[in-house]
This record gives C-alpha cells, structure tokens and sequence, in this order.
C-alpha cells in the first residue's frame, strides 16, 4: 500500500479531476485508487461552472512513476473531463476546519478567542461549556491551530480536505 508511514520516501501529490455529476463516480475513483493499493489522504468534490460537473481534489502520497501511470488510468475512466497534477509552487492549497473545544470559564473563552483571532479563525458558536471554531488554510496552519486548542480538550473536530487551484491564468 502506498502510504508515507509505509514508505518516507513518498511525495505529497494533488490530483485535481473533473467527472460527470453522476451516480456511482466516486465509487468508479475510490474502487481505482483502492485497486491501485493507495490509501487517500484527503478528498474534496463539489459542483464546477457547471453543475453537471464534478471536480475532485485529491492527495495521496506516491513516486513518481506511479503517479504518472495513475493518473493515465484515471483518464481512461468513462465519465473523466480531466485530470492533472498540481505543482505546490504553483497552486494554492486550502482546508476548512470546525473544532468544538472546552471552554469552561471566561478566561478559557477569552484565551481561546484571542488565539482563534490570531489564526483569522471565526468563533460560529458559543454555550456555557464551550466554543465551535472555523479556520481556514493551508496544512501547517489548521495544524498549529488544532495543536493549541488540544490544552483546551477539543471535543469534536472535522475537515473539509485539501482543495486546490493552479494560480493565475491558465
């Protein structure tokens, strides 16, 4: 299996494709990347300019030569507009996170308000033993983000996965 704790060797890889809206297609990519022995690090899909189309970010970590040869079999899917790989340097990279932490006192919640400030998080909600944060951003900063708030005792935590766009004009 392709993962990076199975092999440190590994590159981070974003795979961006566009598939028809249709029953079954996330079954058709999960059933090629299983088959294919790789484990999906994250995934995001949601509607393009057109509402018949449906783009999917997805990272998985792999060499290489079997991206390349990936990649060909995923065009060969029936349903397939595109597939391409991102560059890093030349994509910008964001996820959503909500976390509910412990928020048990004033000093708590003010604390953990100044730190969601600092990060530009939101607090979206607030009761008398707790707060729901959202951050948005890259992987180190929703992860130094969930890393302060574990003092608090986060209760519940949720991410969207990656979702990824090449920069300027294509």
């Amino acid at each position: 299996m392709q993962t990076k704790e199975a092999n440190p060797n590994l590159k981070r890889y974003t795979i961006v494709t566009a598939m028809d809206n249709q029953a079954g297609v996330l079954s058709q990519l999960a059933h090629l990347f299983s088959r294919k022995g790789y484990n999906i690090e994250t995934i995001a899909a949601g509607w393009t300019v057109d509402q018949n189309v449906t783009r999917f970010t997805i990272e998985i970590y792999s060499d290489e030569e079997r991206i390349k040869l990936l990649c060909s079999q995923l065009r060969k899917l029936v349903p397939i507009h595109y597939v391409e790989i991102l560059d890093p340097s030349k994509s910008i990279r964001r996820e959503l996170m909500l976390v509910r932490v412990h928020a048990a006192d004033r000093s708590a919640r003010n604390e953990i308000i100044q730190i969601a400030n600092i990060f530009r998080g939101s607090v979206i909600d607030i009761t008398p033993d707790s707060l729901t944060l959202s951050v948005t951003g890259d992987d180190q900063k929703t992860q130094a983000f969930e890393s302060l708030l574990k003092e608090f005792g986060i209760i519940e935590l949720a991410r969207t996965g990656i979702v990824a766009i090449e920069r300027g004009e294509m």
